[in-house]
């Protein structure tokens, strides 16, 4: 079993910066892949980035790519997302989650299914 809570969400200005950061405990935190998804009120789940077990290969969604960046220390089980240039859109519940399952690519990290564990989310609010 992984538990897994976030932190760092809150209220910024439109162009700031937040960082979150997932708290991972349970079962050898390196073995998973590790991502983040976010929810806005009536829309579905949606994929935001992953990063691999080593911290050495990530991906992103488009719409974050060149303004988030997720990282993972694996010695202290945490892994952060730094968001810059926040925009109005960004604004949802932000989810980390822990997947065991491994692909050799990373178009199945992009949808719920693979991820085996899931925090209870951070509110993340960019007002314009």
């Amino acid at each position: 079993q992984v538990q897994l809570v976030e932190s760092g969400g809150g209220l910024v200005q439109a162009g700031g910066s937040l960082r979150l950061s997932c708290a991972a405990s349970g079962r050898t935190f390196s073995n998973y892949a590790m991502g983040w998804f976010r929810q806005a009120p009536g829309k579905e789940r949606e994929f935001v980035a992953v990063v691999r077990w080593s911290g050495a290969s990530t991906y992103y969604a488009d719409s974050v790519k060149g303004r988030f960046t997720i990282s993972r220390d694996n010695a202290k089980n945490t892994v952060s997302l730094q968001m810059n240039s926040l925009k109005p859109e960004d604004t949802a519940v932000y989810y980390c989650a822990a997947a065991t399952t491994l692909y050799g690519g990373f178009y199945s990290y992009t949808t719920p299914t693979p991820y085996d564990y899931w925090g209870q989310g951070t509110q993340v609010t960019v007002s314009s």
